[in-house]
């Protein structure tokens, strides 16, 4: 009966995490689709979906059984999700739902790598290697060419990005990770509300575009999380880094399923050399791990 049991808990929490995957690669297709078609910009968008994620999250928190501690406010990640969510909208007025989603991913990536080392974190040769290909993928991927992704868009991405790495080491260690995220989507939807009166005189909205947005909020960004922190308990550090990986293909193959986009052997060979180099990292500093507990 035990061994039952623990089966049926490990095909949960795949199921979970497979789930939770397909959601924030959903966030990409999402955002991509609703300014393709011309249906909102990119400032609605970012509005819509960081307060249709706030109102989503704040429900849910408040319908647990187990009360959210109250804990000081952290104005700085919620700056962070504000700044992720506002780069990530615009910056898919150019991109393509898998060139996006392997730059941002890629950004976080090395966003939080970067921290690790600076905080005296100690990388081996193959993680070493694993960076150094890693940063070459991303910097091939936006080199000048005819297949290069537009610049700005790039940047605009590659910002939010290590806004998004920023906003996850802040999270490092949080008690309660579904109430802080509640609390942080409750602080950006303001900020994020600002902007859209900034830029009012550009806004539009269809109600296909505001659906995509709400979608994109309250559903694979909302609910996403939910899931995720629900199978995140059961997963190794190295395994929920690792299962991440799998995030900007997907995004990619519902690029080409779903919006009709190519993939372009500049950004196979740049996925290849950015995600082998992440998961060559992951494996570097899991053996370092390992040999300092023997």
């Amino acid at each position: 009966m035990p061994e039952a049991r623990e089966g049926r808990a490990g095909l949960s929490t795949v199921a979970l995490t497979v789930v939770a995957m397909l959601a924030f690669a959903a966030n990409s297709l999402l955002c991509r689709l609703a300014l393709q078609q011309r249906g909102i910009d990119p400032a609605s968008f970012g509005s819509i979906r960081l307060v249709s994620g706030a109102l989503t999250l704040a429900l849910i928190v408040r319908l647990r059984a187990k009360p959210a501690p109250a804990v000081r406010a952290d104005w700085l990640a919620a700056a962070m999700l504000f700044a992720y969510v506002a780069f990530f909208s615009f910056a898919y007025l150019s991109l393509t739902a898998g060139t996006g989603a392997l730059i941002l991913f890629g950004a976080v990536q090395l966003t939080m790598f970067g921290a690790g080392l600076r905080a005296g974190e100690m990388f081996g040769p193959l993680a070493w290697s694993g960076f150094v290909l890693a940063v070459g993928g991303l910097v091939y991927l936006v080199s000048p060419g005819l297949a290069a992704p537009p610049p700005l868009g790039a940047t605009l991405m590659a910002v939010a990005g290590v806004a998004w790495g920023v906003y996850s080491l802040r999270g490092r260690g949080v008690g309660d990770p579904l109430a802080a995220t509640a609390r942080n989507f409750v602080r950006a939807a303001p900020m994020a509300l600002v902007l859209s009166g900034v830029l009012v005189s550009q806004a539009h909205a269809d109600p296909a575009g505001i659906a995509l947005a709400i979608a994109s909020g309250a559903i694979t960004s909302g609910l996403g999380y939910v899931i995720w922190y629900a199978a995140l308990p059961r997963l190794s550090a190295l395994r929920a880094a690792t299962v991440q990986l799998s995030v900007p293909p997907i995004a990619a193959f519902g690029g080409v399923l779903f919006l009709a986009e190519a993939v372009t052997p500049r950004l196979a060979m740049a996925s290849i050399a950015i995600l082998g180099g992440i998961g060559l990292v992951l494996l570097g500093k899991a053996r370092t791990v390992r040999a300092r507990g023997s």
